[in-house]
């Protein structure tokens, strides 16, 4: 089989821009979700990464793939039998997004670059967005996805799983159990129809997994809103995460982190499998 960069080469999607009127309905949507005390109106401030249940795309349903993501997008790489992870980003905030106010978002290919790991090849594909309001630009995201073609690593089904949270002395502690309901809920809102989120059999049989997968998104809301809930008087200026390990449906995690702004997601006995770091002005 020819190597991932035999796929990549010429492949540089030109910027892509787009318009949100950024509606309050989905931030309040998101917030029941999360079960977040907060009733959000038009002129209110988007808190970091709310803005992911905005700017949304949803293909015409024969465009997708067997495992429910898009076949074909504009800055997914034309690799073959294509298996994505969100591995990581960075968000760096000049101001937030106003709800009620059109807002647009300039998206642009930032970085690939093909590794050889121990499973075998990986494409590094970082996505950057600016996002914009009234002429000026709020808040600059990169995503970091990694890209395999087939099967990849071979997953554990049947490896032990959580079943109580890990000890902890963070000043800030806050338990979390993703469950089907909750990760259906979210799929719909970020227009996320990749199987693994809500079709169990798909995930065990197809994909290997113990249980339905967490999404690593909400692994970062659960960080960054356990920051900002702590430290409310305090705007947060850039946030840098990355996800470690999947986190699968009825496992127990603890969400925590302390004032210097350093967050992680763990479960027992004291495995990291999120992190994030949060600066303050």
């Amino acid at each position: 089989m020819p190597g991932l960069d035999t796929y990549l080469q010429g492949w540089r999607p030109e910027p892509l821009a787009e318009a949100d009127a950024l509606s309050p309905e989905p931030s309040r949507a998101l917030a029941a979700v999360l079960e977040t005390p907060a009733e959000f109106s038009a002129g209110e401030a988007l808190p970091p990464f709310w803005h992911w249940v905005h700017f949304l795309s949803w293909p015409r349903h024969g465009e997708l793939g067997q495992d429910g993501h898009p076949a074909r997008g504009h800055f997914l790489p034309p690799i073959p039998d294509r298996r994505r992870m969100f591995a990581g980003g960075r968000l760096t905030i000049s101001g937030p997004l106003r709800l009620g106010v059109p807002a647009e978002r300039t998206s642009s290919l930032a970085d690939v670059v093909v590794k050889q790991g121990r499973s075998g090849e990986m494409a590094f594909v970082t996505v950057r967005g600016e996002y914009r309001q009234d002429g000026e630009v709020r808040f600059v995201e990169e995503q970091d996805f990694v890209y395999r073609s087939g099967e990849g690593a071979a997953k554990s089904p049947d490896a032990p799983r959580p079943t109580a949270l890990p000890a902890s002395d963070a000043a800030w502690q806050q338990p979390f159990t993703g469950d089907p309901v909750r990760l259906f809920r979210f799929s719909a809102l970020t227009a996320n129809s990749h199987r693994i989120h809500y079709d169990a059999p798909y995930a065990r049989e197809v994909e290997a997994y113990p249980g339905l997968v967490v999404h690593g998104p909400i692994l970062v809301l659960l960080m960054s809103e356990l920051a900002r809930q702590r430290e409310p008087e305090r705007e947060i200026a850039s946030i840098a995460y990355r996800l470690r390990r999947p986190v699968f449906a009825g496992d127990p995690v603890l969400v925590c982190g302390g004032p210097d702004g350093s967050m992680t997601v763990r479960t027992e006995p004291d495995q990291v499998m999120a992190e994030a770091s949060v600066t303050f002005r």
